[in-house]
């Protein structure tokens, strides 16, 4: 075999190894592609009104808006019908829907909304209300949950001094304002980007961080006075 058919053989050994992670490649962006085609086919069937689409938006879609809804609430009966005209607010502006957001941070705008809405409702009216979050994060990103996991939790003992330490941390949230109050849970407990945040809320980045700032100093106040 000459040297020029060894050097042959030995790209074409190369090739038969690289061919597949290129393919994958190739996979993925395709992936990717029919994704993201499979997304405005299905916008468009709402824009169109096609009711299986809808009914399809809500199936997916109300355990996220039912769950940030009862956190910023604290009560499962009002964040059941905050959800239920969340998404009739949703199927009512769909037409709107411009896609510079994705339709979950879409419909977590107008739910925020809807809550916002509520309670200013029940504020009028002069109605002491008590929010109940199962989780909240404080400076160093944690939840709740992170920070109430104790080893000894099947301790009777344990577990009612974890309630109490639990009760403080949603009495002290509910003592933010609702902006900051808006930022820790959209941030600490759904776990949103700044981004996703930012477009939420409709604004910056930089309001982002500093109510979010803002709001864990504050809760970290109240948490200390309580103790």
């Amino acid at each position: 075999m000459s040297y020029g058919e060894q050097i042959a053989l030995r790209t074409q050994a190369e090739l038969n190894e690289v061919a597949p992670a290129a393919l994958v490649g190739v996979r993925s962006a395709a992936e990717d592609l029919f994704i993201e085609r499979a997304e405005d086919q299905f916008l468009e069937r709402l824009k169109r009104g096609d009711a299986a689409a809808f009914e399809q938006l809500v199936a997916e879609r109300t355990g996220d808006i039912y769950g940030l809804l009862f956190r910023l609430t604290g009560d499962a009966e009002e964040a059941r019908d905050l959800a239920q005209e969340t998404f009739l607010r949703a199927f009512q502006a769909i037409q709107k829907f411009r896609g510079d957001a994705d339709l979950k941070t879409w419909l977590y705008r107008i739910a925020i909304n809807q809550a916002r809405n509520r309670w200013r409702w029940w504020r009028r009216r002069r109605r002491d209300a008590t929010v109940s979050l199962d989780a909240v994060a404080g400076e160093h990103e944690q939840t709740v949950a992170m920070r109430l996991e104790d080893a000894n939790a099947s301790d009777p003992e344990q577990e009612t001094l974890a309630r109490e330490r639990e009760q403080q941390l949603h009495q002290a949230l509910w003592g933010l304002r609702g902006a900051y109050r808006e930022a820790v849970v959209l941030r600490d407990i759904e776990g949103l980007t700044y981004e996703e945040i930012a477009a939420t809320l409709q604004i910056n980045i930089g309001t982002v961080k500093s109510r979010l700032a803002r709001g864990r100093i504050e809760l970290r106040r109240k948490l200390e006075s309580s103790l």
